[in-house]
Order: structure tokens, then sequence, then C-alpha cells
């Protein structure tokens, strides 16, 4: 029998983007134990599980209080309707957020338009923000409202949505929120844990403790993950929060709005609270792998741009978004390699159909479409592998120095998982190629705690 002189190629393991399976299966006992629990209590839509589970997700984010809800679209349209948003309203928000922030919007009645994002955060850009209210809108002598002038319609509330982990930068936001007397609803669905230091009150403060109040969502790709969709929302408002529950069952006392029997299911409560403990831990490897992706990107850092960390953040990664140019090439090429990547966002809200009645041409929000046309997610979740991580490095950074003639050749780094550390004052090569790119990035960049020492971060788990 003649041998081929052909070896088989081999295929290399799948990386998969997302890997819902294994906390799971590490915490499997507890969530089954959870389960039995509701059976033989009967609590299945409220109950003492879902009030265990707000009350330690409060506690977690600062607030001083938590309603658990359906989702997180019901966090967020619950949450507005109970800060004021009516029928006919506009709600300022970001061009580059999930269909879903939209969708919340307009099913309060109101009216969703945008402002452009900070071309290094991708976040609202508060000058941008203050520029609409300033030369878009005016005051109407007879109500005080703020009134959209191409609308005629009145301008109630902001929405910053805290895209993929990072913070959007609230202290100017509120400034200007107070100053136009707008309510300020955080989208927080893709950052819990995430920490901000406001330079107003000196300390950090965890997302979902800032604005009037914050919408959660915990699907089972987030951070901190149901299995199924569920949501809370947050805030230091007794008010609002005794609103946002009678909206929640079904909107008893409101006559304009139903809340749609949004209430948040016992056994999901339950697992949330079990995962709630292991958050922290979770979160912290999310940033660990977010700097070992620095250090190892850091030889193509002229050709791809990695995620940008202000120093009044702390991330929490729940994407880890580069941006390159032929964005889409590069997709394909890791699809190869048996890499699975996403395009979070890859048409602006205002582009797509649903919301090309707001009349918002191409070229509106130049730096949304920009970073929609350039963004790719690479896999961070907490469970991949060094070795995982480094196959992706190589693969992208393969890709970019294969399109320049002459370009450097990849050099591996001397990254090994046992002596890496982002930690400040870390001298390991890759802390110090991040950090100085972090310094170049942040020169001549309006920085809101100069003169001051970096501050500490406060542990509020």
């Amino acid at each position: 029998m003649r041998r081929s002189n052909h070896s088989a190629v081999r295929t290399p393991p799948l990386i998969p983007f997302v890997d819902p399976i294994t906390p799971n299966l590490e915490l499997e006992e507890e969530l089954l134990a959870i389960f039995r629990t509701s059976l033989r209590h009967g609590e299945f839509v409220g109950g003492s599980m879902v009030e265990a589970f707000e009350r330690e997700f409060a506690r977690y984010c600062d607030s001083e209080f938590c309603i658990g809800v359906g989702s997180g679209r019901d966090a967020l349209r619950i949450a507005l309707i109970a800060g004021g948003v009516s029928r006919g309203d506009i709600v300022l928000t970001v061009p580059n957020a999930f269909a879903a922030t939209a969708e919340a919007i307009f099913q309060t009645g109101a009216r969703p338009d945008f402002v452009d994002v900070d071309d290094l955060t991708s976040n609202m850009n508060w000058m941008k923000l203050e520029e609409h209210l300033e030369t878009q809108c005016y005051r109407d002598s007879a109500t005080g409202k703020l009134v959209d002038k191409r609308t005629q319609r009145p301008l109630t509330a902001i929405v910053p949505v805290h895209l993929c982990g990072q913070p959007a930068d609230m202290d100017p936001i509120l400034e200007i929120a107070e100053k136009y007397d707008l309510l300020v609803v955080e989208d927080a669905r893709q950052a819990q844990g995430a920490e901000y230091f406001s330079s107003k009150e000196s300390r950090w403060k965890r997302v979902g403790s800032i604005g009037h109040a914050t919408a959660f969502g915990f699907n089972p790709g987030s951070n901190l993950s149901a299995c199924g969709e569920t949501g809370t929302v947050t805030t230091n408002d007794g008010g609002l929060a005794q609103r946002v529950r009678r909206l929640r069952d079904h909107g008893h006392a409101y006559d304009d709005f139903g809340g749609g029997g949004a209430g948040l299911d016992g056994v999901q409560a339950g697992i949330l609270e079990a995962k709630l403990r292991h958050l922290v831990d979770w979160d912290k490897k999310r940033r660990e792998n977010a700097f070992c992706y620095h250090g190892l990107l850091s030889p193509v850092v002229e050709r791809i741009t990695i995620p940008h960390e202000p120093s009044w953040a702390r991330a929490t990664y729940d994407s880890y978004v580069i941006r390159v140019d032929n964005r889409d090439e590069l997709r394909t090429y890791l699809s190869a390699a048996n890499i699975v990547t996403k395009i979070h966002c890859p048409v602006p809200l205002h582009l797509q159909d649903p919301y090309r009645a707001l009349h918002h041409g191409l070229g509106r929000f130049p730096v949304a479409e920009t970073i929609a046309s350039e963004t790719l997610s690479l896999p961070i979740y907490p469970q991949l592998k060094f070795d995982q991580q480094y196959r992706i490095a190589h693969t992208v950074t393969e890709f970019v120095t294969r399109r320049k003639e002459n370009g450097p050749r990849f050099e591996p780094c001397s990254y090994s998982p046992d002596r890496f550390s982002p930690d400040e004052d870390c001298s390991k090569p890759l802390c110090l190629t991040f950090r100085s790119r972090e310094a170049e990035l942040n020169r001549g960049r309006p920085n809101r705690i100069a003169n001051k020492s970096e501050p500490q971060m406060k542990d509020v788990s």
C-alpha cells in the first residue's frame, strides 16, 4: 500500500468567542440546588430569591435600591418611564449602541436621537452632547422644558451607554444634565463591575451608583450571566425605585403605560446571586486577559488600535475590541484559523432601516461611522488560556504584517502566566510597553485628574 507524501492538514482547535458553558459546569451543583429550592417553595416569579439578589446586587453596586426585571431592555424602558419620560419626548443616546437601547426608548413612546462618540473610548462624547443641547435645542419659556428645534419635541433624558465594559465619562455628562434639567439613565448592560473615578467626589464609584438610574442586563454572554434574559434597575432615588417596582408589576396606578409584567424569575435571581460571588474574580481575569492582549499585540500597535482605558476608568472588558483597516478580511483570516470573533454594531443605529425616519444620513456621526467600519471583538472570557490568546494575537499580527512589505516580523513576547501582572508598579516588558503607549495616547488630551496623584481603587465588593 503506497503511503501518501502529503501529511494531513491539522485543523487547530476551535477558540470560541464566548464560553457560557464552563462557568455553569463549575457551579453545577450549586445551580441545581437553586432550582430544587424553587421547586420546593414554589417561588418562580418574585419571592425571597429575587429579594436576596436585589439586596446583594445593590450592595455590590454601592446603590441604595435594586429592582429585578425581565431583561436589560425592560430595565431601560421602565427606568425611563419611572424617571418621567413621556410619549412624544426625545431621549439622547449614542448611535453605536446595541439596537435594544433605541428599542427601549421607542417602547416608552419617546423617540431616540443621537450624539457622536469619543474616538478613543467609543463612548458618549460629552462635548458633542453639550454642543447638541446648545445649538439644536431651546428652552420653552412657557413650560421651561428643553425643546428640540427640528422636531419641536421636548428633550427629557440622556442615556449614556457603557460600551464593552468601559464607563462613559460621567462627571461632565451629569453636570450638563443638571444644567438642562435632564434625566440620566445609564445603560450598563455591558459593564457590570466597571468603576469610574469621579473628580467631583474625589472617589471611585461603581457603575450602577452614578446616574439617576442604571439599567443592567444579564444575558448568557454577560460578565454576570443568567441562564436566559434578565435585568435590574439600580438607583439611589427612593421615589424612582418605587415607581420602577410598580411598573414592573404591570404598571399599577399608571394609566398611560403598563410595565408589561416584567418580573424577574426566582430561579434566575438565585443563579445571579450565586454567580455574583464570583464576579470580582471573573472581572479580574478579564482585565488580566486584556493586559495580556495589550502586550501580545504591542509589536503592531502602529497598525491596529487596541482598547484605550483612560485614567478615570477601570473597565471590565465585556469585549476586547480592536480597530483595524480591512476588518472583514481579518475576521475571515481568523475564521480560517478556527478563531471565532464578533462585530458589534456593524451599522450604526442612525443608518439602520428602522431609524431612517430620524433623517440622519451618512456622515452625520462620523466617529461612530468610522468605528463601526473598523472594530472587531476578540475572545476575552475569563476561562481563556494564554496559549489561546497567544494564537489569536499571532494570527492578528501575521495578518497585518503580511499586508505590509518589509513589515516587522512577529517576535514572541516574554509573557508567561506566572510572571505577568498588570500592576501599576510592574516593570515587566508588557506592562512597560502598554503604559508607555497609554502615556503617548493621553499626551495632549485633557486629564480631569491632573495635578492629583493617581487615585487608588476603592474595593466596594
